[in-house]
């Protein structure tokens, strides 16, 4: 491969992956082109995109980065797939069609620096909660103490406004009203 097409190659995954801080790598190979296109329509109405790439070139284009500790778990045939909120939603997906396509080989995957190398690190992964998991989690524990709180607070003010009403209906009702 020439010099100029490398760096069109180079160029092409930094502009495709130019946002991208977490992903996750596999391999394809073994899986005919018919289920290779299904796999990738259904990951893609998830929002999971995944591109074959060139091992040397993504590692060149990706030095430095958040992506470079992939590239030392490239060999062979190598996919970089990314998308939707996070890496942990791309790895429950992929995860799930391995049940399937037991063809794809999990490799590893990154998230916030972290590398999750082979089929175990990726699992791992995808039991970790999601962003919107992981925030009502958080709601949740913080509000919990306040909830109490409130239940204590307003339980005794409920106890005697049942109090007044019974004796306000006894009031109304011209019973009288005993110590």
């Amino acid at each position: 491969m020439s010099k100029p097409v490398k760096e069109m190659l180079i160029r092409d995954y930094r502009d495709r992956l130019a946002e991208v801080e977490d992903a996750m790598i596999l391999s394809l190979r073994g899986i005919d082109a018919n289920r290779n296109n299904a796999i990738r329509k259904g990951l893609l109405k998830q929002d999971i995109h995944v591109t074959v790439v060139r091992n040397a070139l993504f590692r060149k284009a990706f030095g430095g980065t958040s992506l470079e500790p992939l590239g030392k778990l490239m060999s062979g045939s190598t996919a970089v797939a990314y998308g939707a909120e996070s890496v942990v939603e791309v790895a429950r997906e992929i995860v799930g069609l391995v049940k399937d396509h037991p063809e794809i080989e999990l490799k590893g995957a990154v998230l916030d620096g972290e590398l999750f190398e082979g089929d175990e690190g990726v699992r791992r992964l995808s039991r970790f909660p999601t962003r919107d998991e992981a925030i009502a989690k958080d709601v949740a524990i913080i509000l919990g103490p306040g909830r109490t709180v409130m239940g204590q607070v307003k339980g005794p003010g409920a106890a005697l406004a049942g109090i007044i009403k019974s004796i306000e209906e006894k009031l109304e009702k011209g019973e009288t009203v005993s110590k």
